[in-house]
C-alpha cells in the first residue's frame, strides 16, 4: 500500500546483527505515504530545553533522529490506511539503513525493541505506551520530561520512562487532546480529556505549569469491575453488595461520594450494571469514562469553548436536554457546580434510579456540598427548599475512601430518611470499622452492619427484593 522511503534506489545491506526486513518496493503504491509533506504538530513551535545527558542518552538520541526522519518521509494523513505490519516493516528498513550509515551494529532483540518504540511514536503515545499496556499500572503521572511516576497496587513509584525534550511531551499531549476534539495552548493551558479506552486524562502546560508540561492519566480496566469482584477484593461485604443491588433494581436515587482516586467511578460502573437492561439510560460527563453494560445507553459529553470563547456546552445544558430524551434513568459522571440543581430536579420528577458522584470526605459532607452547589444556581432559593429537594431526591449515599495503604474501600452506606425542622436526617446502614495496621502497613478492618433497619426496606420488599433477615444485624460482616 505504500512504497519504501527510498523507492527506486537500491537499499544498502543490513548489518548481520540487525534482522531488519527488506524495503517494500514490491508493495502496491495505492496510498503513497511519501507523497505529501508531513503535517507539523500544533505545539511543535513551543521552545523547550534540551534533555540533560543521562543513562541511555545515545539510544534516546538515535530514536529521536529516526522518529524525525519518519515524520519527514511519511504522509501522516494516510497512516490509518496502512496495515501495521507494513508500517513496521518500513520502519525497520529505515532504522537498519540509519544504523548502517552510522557504522553501528545492533543485536536483533534490541533492534526489534527500537522498532517497537518507533511504532509507538508514530501510532501511539510514544514512551507512555508500555505503561498503558501494563495491567498493574493504574495511574501515570508525568511531572516534566524526566520525572514519570506510576501507581502499582496503590503505591506510587518512579518509572524509568522519560521524554527527549519538552517538545516531545507536548506532541504526545496534543495527540491526546486533539483526538477528542479539544485543544491546549497558551490561551487555554489546561484540559480534561480521555483516551479511547475511557482512561481519564488531565494536562497542563506553560505558563501555568512552571516546571514544564504535566500529564496525569487515570487508567480504567478494559473489563469494568463488577460488584462480585469488588466483594472479592474486599471493597465491601456480600450483604452490602446485595443491598446496593436491591437499591439499583428498586430504582432508589443514589449519590456516590469520595475523594480523588477513591473509586467513585468504579463503584458507579459496578452499581449501574444492576440497572434494568430495558431502561433507557442517558449518561452525562465532562469526559466520557463510564463503562455501562446495557445496550440502551445514550452517552453525552460536554464541550469546551472554542478559540473565540464560543460554543461551550456544559453538563447543565446536557441535563436539561436529557430531560427531553425520554430517559428512564439519568447518570451524571460527577456534579461539581450548578448542574446539581437540575440533577435534583430530574430525580424529583420521575427519573427514579438516577445516580451521580460528588467529591466529599463523608456522606454528611456530600449532602452539605450538594446544598452549596444548588445554592450557586442563584435565584435566592431558600435553604429550607434546597434541603427539602435533597431529602426527597436522594435516598442512598455511598461513601468511598482510599486508605493509607492505597486500597480503596466502601467506608459507609447511608440512607437519607427525611427532613426534621430544616435538618436532613441520615442513618448509616453499613460502616467500615478500622482496627489498626498490620506489620506491612496495611489497614486492618472490616465492614459491619450498624444494626439499623433501612427505612427503604419496606419499599424494596414490596418490589420483590428478599434480603437476608440477618443482613442488618449489629456486627454482621458478611
Amino acid at each position: 500500500m505504500f512504497r519504501s522511503f527510498h523507492a527506486g534506489r537500491p537499499a544498502p545491506e543490513t548489518p548481520a546483527a540487525v534482522t531488519a526486513p527488506l524495503p517494500l518496493d514490491h508493495v502496491a503504491a495505492q496510498a503513497d505515504l511519501t507523497a505529501a509533506p508531513r503535517a507539523t504538530p500544533r505545539l511543535a513551535r513551543v521552545p523547550a530545553p534540551v534533555a540533560a545527558p543521562g543513562p541511555g542518552e545515545a539510544h534516546l538520541r538515535l530514536k529521536v533522529r529516526l522518529h524525525q526522519k519518519l515524520l519527514e518521509d511519511l504522509n501522516l494523513s494516510l497512516l490509518d490506511k496502512v496495515a501495521e505490519t507494513d508500517l513496521r516493516r518500513e520502519i525497520a528498513s529505515l532504522a537498519a539503513r540509519a544504523l548502517q550509515d552510522d557504522g553501528q551494529v545492533m543485536p536483533a532483540q534490541p533492534f526489534q525493541a527500537l522498532v517497537d518504540e518507533l511504532l509507538d511514536e508514530v501510532l501511539g503515545l510514544g514512551p507512555l505506551e508500555p505503561l498503558l499496556a501494563d495491567p498493574n499500572v493504574s495511574d501515570i503521572l508525568v511531572n516534566g520530561i524526566h520525572k514519570v511516576f506510576v501507581e502499582r497496587n496503590g503505591i506510587l513509584e518512579r518509572s524509568d520512562t522519560r521524554f527527549h525534550d519538552e517538545r516531545h511531551l507536548l506532541r504526545i499531549i496534543d495527540k491526546i487532546v486533539s483526538g477528542v476534539g479539544r485543544r491546549i495552548d497558551e490561551a487555554q493551558p489546561w484540559v480534561d480529556a480521555r483516551l479511547e479506552d475511557g482512561s481519564r486524562v488531565n494536562a497542563i502546560i506553560r505558563p501555568c505549569a512552571i516546571d514544564g508540561p504535566s500529564l496525569s492519566i487515570r487508567k480504567f480496566s478494559r473489563v469494568p469491575l463488577r460488584m462480585d469482584k469488588l466483594v472479592e477484593y474486599g471493597a465491601l461485604t456480600t450483604s452490602a453488595a446485595q443491598f446496593l443491588q436491591a437499591v439499583v433494581q428498586g430504582r432508589l436515587n443514589t449519590l456516590i461520594s469520595g475523594g480523588t482516586g477513591s473509586g467513585k467511578t468504579t463503584m458507579l460502573n459496578a452499581m449501574s450494571a444492576f440497572a434494568d437492561p430495558h431502561h433507557r439510560i442517558v449518561t452525562i460527563e465532562d469526559a466520557a469514562e463510564l463503562q455501562l453494560q446495557q445496550d440502551h445507553v445514550v452517552r453525552l459529553e460536554t464541550r469546551p469553548s472554542n478559540a473565540e470563547g464560543k460554543g461551550q456546552i456544559t453538563q447543565r445544558d446536557l441535563i436539561i436536554n436529557a430531560l427531553r430524551m425520554r430517559p428512564d434513568r439519568i447518570i451524571v459522571g460527577e456534579v461539581r457546580g450548578t448542574e446539581a440543581f437540575d440533577m435534583l430536579q430530574a430525580m424529583n420528577t420521575g427519573h427514579d434510579g438516577s445516580m451521580t458522584t460528588i467529591h466529599a470526605n463523608s456522606a454528611r459532607d456530600a449532602i452539605g456540598r450538594l446544598e452549596q452547589m444548588v445554592a450557586m444556581n442563584g435565584g435566592d432559593i431558600p435553604l429550607s427548599v434546597i434541603r427539602a429537594q435533597i431529602a426527597s431526591g436522594i435516598q442512598i449515599v455511598v461513601q468511598t475512601n482510599r486508605l493509607g495503604d492505597g486500597r480503596r474501600r466502601i467506608t459507609s452506606i447511608s440512607e437519607v430518611t427525611g427532613l426534621d425542622e430544616g435538618t436532613i436526617l441520615m442513618q448509616e446502614i453499613f460502616v467500615f470499622r478500622r482496627a489498626g495496621l498490620d506489620e506491612d502497613g496495611r489497614v486492618l478492618g472490616r465492614m459491619l452492619a450498624t444494626g439499623v433497619r433501612p427505612k427503604c426496606l419496606e419499599q424494596l420488599t414490596a418490589l420483590g427484593f428478599d434480603l437476608p433477615a440477618d443482613a442488618f444485624q449489629t456486627g454482621v460482616a458478611a
